[in-house]
């Protein structure tokens, strides 16, 4: 997978959210907002290549949780952006 040209992650009022830029990528139905670790996700990977488990490596390297619930939680995530079309 590869995060999607047009898609940038912005602070906003200590919130995070995904802006858009180009009018294919502009959907105004939809306000995209991370959670912390999303957003540490997000940054890591931009610009990068990247898999399930290298979202689960880079979870477990931050923050003290297990494989098989930082595997959980990056598939989860994996999905979503698919679903949205954050990544392709």
């Amino acid at each position: 997978m590869k995060i999607k040209s047009g898609f940038e992650l912005r602070e906003v009022c200590g919130e995070f959210v995904i802006v858009s830029h180009g009018i294919e990528n502009i959907d105004f139905s939809k306000i995209i907002s991370l959670n912390e670790s999303a957003a540490y996700l997000w940054k890591s990977l931009v610009d990068k290549d990247f898999t399930v488990e290298d979202m689960t490596t880079l979870l477990t390297a931050e923050y003290e949780v297990t494989k098989d619930v930082a595997h959980a939680d990056a598939e989860r995530m994996a999905n979503q952006w698919k679903e949205i079309g954050l990544v392709e």
